[in-house]
């Protein structure tokens, strides 16, 4: 399964920048936001239709 995680702006929590990246990579990029105190939201990834 693969998600998208999208940084937040720390003023007004829009979203800055995103990425998409597999179940196994987001254990390790929730670990580093909470080391430094980013804020990010997780979300499963849009998935073409087949």
């Amino acid at each position: 399964m693969r998600f998208e995680i999208m940084r937040l702006d720390d003023i007004d929590g829009t979203a800055v920048d995103s990425t998409v990246v597999d179940a196994a990579s987001v254990n390790r990029i929730v670990q580093q936001a909470a080391a430094v105190g980013q804020r990010l939201w997780i979300r499963p990834a849009d998935t073409p239709a087949s």
